[in-house]
């Protein structure tokens, strides 16, 4: 992990709350849907959500801004190396179009969750973290970056292609139980 600076920090337990929303946001809903599927009768699927995330804030995944009052923003991420996943008979039918396009992206720094709250939109915080995730990308030897975006997500899109990320593939959502207006997942990269 490179050396970060304020207003960036590594995630940290207290923040499960605000990871979980800020998962969901970047996840188009998928997340939650997810998490009320784990859910057993009595259980919060949020809480769920909070409890993932606070283990992955633990591990050190998870890079978020905060300006003093909380993390507004986060970003998670990982390298994907140079070997495709495979992609059994039994993988689950909602997560096989992403990870058919994760495949598709070898050799790269995935942005996995880039979000930020709906009312720090607007400020340059994505602008921000993008730069923050390029760099984490060439410190690890890399030499291109990518991301998933759901067809309709128009503002992440323009985000992304701002900085230079191009469209690579587009796959169809598998919605199955999911109540969502994802028609594709589009895999945009970049190189570095």
């Amino acid at each position: 992990m490179i050396e970060l600076e304020r207003p960036f920090r590594l995630a940290d337990e207290k923040d499960a709350h605000s990871l979980a929303d800020l998962v969901n946001f970047a996840g188009e809903g998928l997340p939650l849907h997810i998490w009320t599927g784990l859910a057993r009768d009595d259980e919060d699927p949020w809480e769920i959500g909070r409890a993932r995330q606070a283990e992955k804030a633990r591990d050190g995944q998870i890079v978020v801004m905060d300006n003093g009052d909380g993390a507004v923003a986060g970003l998670t991420g990982y390298s994907i190396r140079s070997e495709p996943e495979p992609i059994g008979e039994d993988f689950p039918p909602l997560f096989r179009p992403l990870q058919e396009l994760e495949n598709n992206a070898l050799e790269s720094w995935y942005v996995n969750v880039l979000a930020c709250y709906p009312t720090h939109r607007g400020q340059g915080i994505g602008s921000q973290l993008l730069e923050l995730a390029e760099r984490i990308g060439a410190s690890e030897g890399l030499r291109r970056m990518s991301v998933i975006v759901a067809s309709n997500n128009t503002g992440a899109r323009r985000l992304y292609e701002r900085h230079g990320y191009r469209q690579a593939a587009t796959l169809p959502c598998v919605k199955a139980t999911w109540e969502t207006d994802t028609e594709a997942w589009v895999l945009l990269i970049k190189s570095l």
